[in-house]
Parts: C-alpha cells; structure tokens; sequence
C-alpha cells in the first residue's frame, strides 16, 4: 500500500508539472502573438493629421521619437492656437486587446484650453484620417481619456471615456454625455501608467495599471459632434460602430507613449 500511495504522488507530481508547462507553452505562445505597433524608432506605419493641415504635415515636429519613447511636444510652438492632432495607425481594427504605456511631461504650451491641461487620449473605433475635414479638431471615435492629477488631494481620474460623434451603453442603459469618468487611481507626477484596452463584440473595458475602471458596451455613431464630421460621415448616424483606427492625440499638454502593441482576436 505504501508503494501504490508513493506511486500515485509521483504520478500527481507529474501531471501537475505537465499541466504547468502546457500553460506556460500557451502563456508563452499567447505573448508572442503581441503585434508591436510602435518600432521605438520612427514613426512608419502612422500617419498625422493636425487640425488645419493636410495630411502628413508634422507641423512643428510635434510628433517624434527619442531615445525609443514616442513623444508628443510643442517645443515649436509659438501658441497652440487649436492644433489638435492625431498619430493614427495605418490599419483598422475590430477584436483586440490594446497596451501601452503613457506619462505627462512638462507644461502646458500657451494658448491651450484649460481642460487640456494633462489631458490627452487614445482614440479607438476611429475614422480613418483621410476621411477627417482639414479643419476638424477631432475624429468621430470613441476616446480613451488619459488624465494626471493637477491639484494635491483632487481626484482627476485617467482611462475615462469621451464620445466624439458616438454613444454607448453602460449596464444596458444609452449614455449620451459626452464624458464618462472611471473609477481609476489619479496619478499626479511623471510617472509612466500602464493602459490597457479590452475590445469585443460584447464589450469595451480600460484597464489601467491593470485594474479594471470602466465597461460599457454597443457604441453607436450620433450625438452633436457628428455635425463636426463631413456629410457622408453624418449620414450614418445611428449605425453601430464595430471597428476603426487607433490614434494617439495631441491637445497642448506634452505627453510620452512607450511599448505600443497589439493582440488581435
């Protein structure tokens, strides 16, 4: 008897190690499959639209790489004057999972909004650029808002949800503000937050420093600011969103982005 139970402990052991290494295999496998958006040396495969400018016109360098890390800066700029901008990735997508990670920098440039104080965002479900007007400050898009804390001890959450010509549902219920707070952490200094994206049929989830702050659900095209769109994008008011652009935003508040990628399902 005591052979057989020594037998059957072995025999465990190794199940127990063989499942381990099979779900060490997957886990290995599933980051691999990581597509990495950002080379940390150029800007390939991106393509800018700043509001008053044509297509690929960088105005004043505001896009560019250093030392590997993404940066969005004004260090050009007389006064920011509405040059709101995008850095959107070539390619449309559905099904996904999303990560990077983001910190402000610096100070505001003259001339931004005061709500555009470290405030930035990430664009998904986007339009494409080429569809943009020249003068159109921002896509039709659901916005990932990305915030720092600016006053000690006043809550100014990040990974919120903006809705630029959309709407979507929370627990079931249409939302038609155009701003959604998370409950996420404020983070009030330079440091580097890890944000992450969940997009499926059924649902939308941020995550930020890996923590779950805001779910919502079936985005739809409308809302006031479709009037800032062209024709031929208002006439689909009411459709569903199911896929789009990812886009990286300028709004006056200098920011960094590092190990951009994406999964897709």
């Amino acid at each position: 008897m005591r052979q057989i139970g020594i037998f059957l402990i072995i025999l465990l052991l190794f199940i127990n190690c063989d499942v381990k290494k099979k779900e060490n295999l997957k886990s290995n496998a599933v980051e691999a499959s990581w597509q990495q958006l950002f080379n940390g040396k150029d800007l390939d495969n991106w393509i800018v639209k700043i509001n008053g400018h044509k297509l690929q016109d960088n105005f004043k360098n505001t896009f560019r790489v250093e030392n590997g890390v993404l940066k969005v800066s004004y260090d050009g700029y007389e006064n920011f004057e509405n040059k709101f901008g995008l850095l959107t990735y070539k390619t449309p997508f559905s099904n996904y999972k999303f990560r990077l990670q983001y910190r402000f920098t610096g100070t505001q440039t003259k001339g931004g909004e005061s709500w555009a104080t470290k405030n930035s965002g990430v664009m998904i479900h986007s339009q494409s650029p080429e569809s943009m007007l020249l003068d159109q400050a921002f896509p039709l898009s659901l916005e990932v808002q990305l915030l720092g804390g600016i006053t000690p001890n006043t809550p100014r959450p990040t990974g919120n949800l903006c809705t630029p010509a959309t709407h979507v549902s929370v627990n079931n219920v249409l939302v038609t503000e155009h701003c959604i707070n998370s409950n996420s952490e404020t983070y009030y200094g330079e440091e580097w937050v890890a944000l992450e994206i969940i997009v499926t049929k059924e649902r939308i989830t941020h995550k930020i420093n890996g923590k779950t702050v805001i779910t919502y659900s079936n985005p739809t095209i409308g809302g006031e600011f479709l009037n800032a769109t062209s024709k031929e994008i208002q006439l689909k008011d009411g459709q569903p969103l199911t896929n789009g652009y990812i886009s990286l935003q300028s709004e006056s508040h200098p920011i960094e982005f590092k190990n951009i990628e994406i999964l897709e399902f």
